[in-house]
């Protein structure tokens, strides 16, 4: 797509009120987006869905100006967009009908021929929820999937980094542009995440960061895979939203079950009762009902017993063994280390799947 059709593009995206279900509409029935800012009102207002109070804004030029400075950005931070249209645009989202016209990429993302999976739920994930996802992920590993969440608290960064120790591809939906990171203490992962694929989100530099672009955003977590798996979600929440997102694309959902008494089960448990979701014990019952060649499980390499580590973290890993588990200040001061260094051991040893974070400031080994 040449930069003049791409700004086109872009200036679509920025009309208020218009949507990417019309947007995509306009742009087949007239060829592209620069056809479509060309069109007389008359004329677009013969198409279905098109009425007056969609037209209001939409031949200001300001869209045109503001999608030229996103232009600048793009370009700048060498950011790669993803057209519907284009053979590179995610295949799975191409079937949704209100998938984004354009979608912005970064990192090192391979999406052709492979399976993937969406895992999402509570960002107040319990030490038994991390424990399932960490072993769900691992269990699946033989079969190489790309593992699609949201980089946010709880269960989604809790994928996105049993993905990375297991050296899968994993991939993080934004509900910002490229140009933050929310939460911000997760960009100690961003480089891992790139690393091992990248991130997807269809919202702009300029666009101010808002809690229902959450909402907007579960849209691509649940376009992009073929299967969503919910860890843990209260009566309410995001996740909620997800599983029914995907069940409207007639995506296969999967619920972990757990105890009736259990807060953070209660949404899991409501969707399995529902009839909206799988019931969800292990790896292999994804397996059995996506039919992935369970048989391709029995082949897996034993998991690696000796994970390698530096010297820093050999002493690290001694202390552990010693005290079971121990706040950072504590590692720092036994292990002879100034506490930012520890802490960027720590989360080194964290990504390799050999230690995890508990509330306080403590670790413990896996």
């Amino acid at each position: 797509m040449s930069a003049e059709e791409l700004q086109y593009v872009l200036a679509l995206q920025h009309i208020p009120n218009l949507g990417d279900t019309l947007a995509k509409k306009l742009i087949r029935h007239f060829g592209s987006a620069k056809n479509v800012l060309q069109q007389k009102k008359q004329t677009l207002l013969k198409i279905d869905g098109i009425g007056v109070s969609r037209l209001k804004d939409f031949f200001d030029a300001s869209h045109l100006k503001a999608a030229e400075q996103e232009l600048k950005f793009i370009e700048k931070n060498n950011i790669e967009t993803l057209y519907f249209k284009d053979e590179n645009y995610p295949e799975k989202l191409k079937h949704c009908i209100d998938g984004p016209i354009l979608l912005f990429q970064r990192g090192n993302i391979n999406l052709k021929d492979q399976k993937i999976i969406s895992v999402v739920g509570t960002r107040k994930i319990t030490q038994s929820g991390v424990a399932f996802c960490e072993k769900f992920i691992e269990e699946l590993s033989p079969l190489n999937p790309v593992i699609v969440s949201g980089f946010a608290y709880g269960v989604d960064i809790t994928a996105h980094k049993a993905a990375i120790a297991n050296n899968l591809q994993t991939l993080g939906c934004l509900a910002h542009g490229l140009d933050q990171i929310y939460p911000k203490v997760h960009h100690k992962y961003v480089a891992s995440v790139e690393e091992n694929g990248g991130f997807f989100t269809d919202f702009w530099s300029s666009d101010n960061f808002d809690r229902n672009n959450f909402l907007k955003r579960n849209r691509i977590i649940a376009g992009l895979s073929e299967a969503t798996v919910v860890i843990e979600s209260a009566e309410k929440g995001g996740s909620l939203v997800t599983a029914d997102i995907a069940n409207s694309y007639n995506r296969e959902v999967f619920a972990v079950p757990g105890r009736p008494s259990d807060k953070l089960s209660k949404g899991c448990n409501d969707l399995i009762k529902l009839q909206k979701a799988h019931l969800l014990n292990s790896a292999a019952d994804l397996v059995y009902m996506l039919n992935w060649q369970p048989d391709e499980l029995a082949k897996s390499v034993q998991k690696q017993l000796f994970i390698e580590l530096d010297e820093e973290e050999n002493n690290v890993l001694d202390f552990l063994q010693k005290e079971g588990k121990a706040q950072l200040d504590s590692i720092a001061i036994n292990c002879n280390f100034p506490s930012y260094k520890t802490a960027g051991i720590l989360i080194n040893m964290e990504l390799k799947g050999v230690v995890r974070p508990l509330p306080g400031k403590l670790f413990e080994l896996i």
